[in-house]
């Protein structure tokens, strides 16, 4: 049997990837950090390793130095998974065998693959196109599929759901699915069930607490035939489902006090030593500190929507100490112009302003088809404006006056965490 050695300091990576291996028939071990993995790779020999970039107690090129001085060692082939490599390390880990370099966040069709030319060990892996993504706004977990319904992600969803919980110190959630375009197939009624079953053993065991948003009668017709989940309610429209998920009657306003109570309210600080699941196979190994630094030491360019020069400064002021390229720009007209010739990584948005307001802005990035991570700023905290805004596809909708803590906040979420 094929021994495969991971080498890795988040345990939710570790468990997902050791248990994906050892349905696949491969033999798994377990190194916990950068030292242990050095002693296991010469103690036992395994026929692949997988090896995060970042370690502790020895880095990972240590780590290569000492396989590259054994002999024994020397043949083993690594893949190594990094957010950035230095240009200059990329030579010596050819030299000491890294076969393959794989970025985050991860993608499961090319981890898995690599896995298989490398262990010659056949790997079969659900092949439906799928998106499958979860997050928070404030203390609304929000799980949105569409295209179809994919085994491998539904699975991994367990692990990104316990560690969203974990990360935003939430215990009980009200959950928002929403399931927008599937493809039904002969299969996709039980791979539905499965994501109800995940959902209901790792977030949120009350079915009263859930709420799902579809327009397919597929989905309608299989939850009513599956006894244990006839109390969960269907919607057909974001404005229904938030109205029966928030407790607010449909021609009530959810004006600031609303908005902060029951849809905007921070969940509190998340904790220390936290880890990061990716929903593309990706996650963090290090402690929250360290991600946050991680994420600020990024060449991350960001851009500052907003015709007020206060908010602006604010921003800049907040990220100040980050490697961030922040620009800056007065309107909407003056930010689709720079799009055009930049990839940003992330965008704060002002909904009111002159030329071409917010709205405006998410309308055209949507019809580009353009999946720009987006924060909204906005004074305006109607119902309805903030539907409308969460419709585009938005990451966080945030009251103004704004609260620099949240910013840092939100900002390490979006950027750490997109499936």
């Amino acid at each position: 049997m094929k021994q495969v050695l991971i080498i890795g300091e988040s345990g939710l990576f570790r468990e997902y990837l050791g248990a994906k291996l050892q349905s696949f028939g491969l033999e798994v071990m377990f190194a916990l950090n950068g030292l242990d993995g050095s002693s296991k790779m010469r103690t036992e020999l395994p026929d692949l390793v997988i090896m995060d970039h970042m370690l502790t107690r020895k880095s990972s090129m240590d780590v290569l130095v000492d396989k590259q001085n054994d002999r024994n060692t020397a043949p083993i082939p690594v893949i190594m998974i990094a957010s950035k490599v230095d240009k200059r390390h990329v030579v010596q880990m050819a030299s000491s065998n890294v076969k393959k370099i794989l970025s985050k966040p991860i993608k499961m069709d090319v981890l898995f693959k690599s896995i298989e030319e490398l262990t010659g060990k056949e790997i079969s892996m659900d092949q439906t196109p799928a998106i499958l993504e979860a997050h928070f706004n404030e203390d609304i977990l929000f799980i949105e599929a569409a295209q179809g319904l994919n085994t491998e992600k539904i699975e991994l969803l367990r692990y990104k759901l316990r560690e969203l919980l974990n990360l935003y110190d939430v215990d009980n959630p009200r959950i928002l699915i929403m399931m927008s375009s599937i493809e039904v197939q002969e299969n996709t009624g039980r791979k539905f069930i499965r994501m109800l079953d995940i959902i209901t053993e790792n977030a949120q065991p009350n079915k009263h607490m859930i709420q799902v948003l579809t327009g397919s009668d597929e989905i309608k017709k299989e939850l009513k035939r599956s006894p244990e989940y006839t109390s969960i309610k269907i919607a057909d429209n974001l404005a229904t489902a938030m109205d029966s998920l928030l407790g607010i009657k449909p021609d009530t306003f959810a004006h600031e006090d609303v908005v902060e109570e029951k849809l905007l309210r921070a969940t509190g600080q998340k904790k220390e030593g936290q880890e990061t699941v990716q929903m593309r196979f990706d996650s963090e190994h290090v402690s929250e500190d360290d991600v946050s630094k991680s994420i600020f030491k990024s060449k991350a360019v960001v851009a500052v929507v907003d015709d007020d020069m206060i908010i602006r400064e604010l921003v800049k002021t907040v990220f100040s100490e980050t490697s961030w390229d922040l620009r800056t720009f007065q309107n909407g007209k003056e930010f689709l112009i720079a799009e055009k010739d930049t990839e940003f990584d992330l965008v704060f948005l002002d909904l009111l302003m002159p030329e071409i307001d917010g709205f405006q802005v998410l309308a055209y990035l949507k019809k580009q088809n353009k999946k720009l991570p987006v924060i909204v700023f906005s004074a305006l905290s109607q119902k309805e404006t903030i539907q409308k805004a969460i419709s585009f596809g938005i990451k966080s909708y945030m009251i103004k006056p704004l609260v620099p803590e949240k910013l840092q906040k939100k900002a390490i979420e979006i950027l750490s965490s997109t499936f």
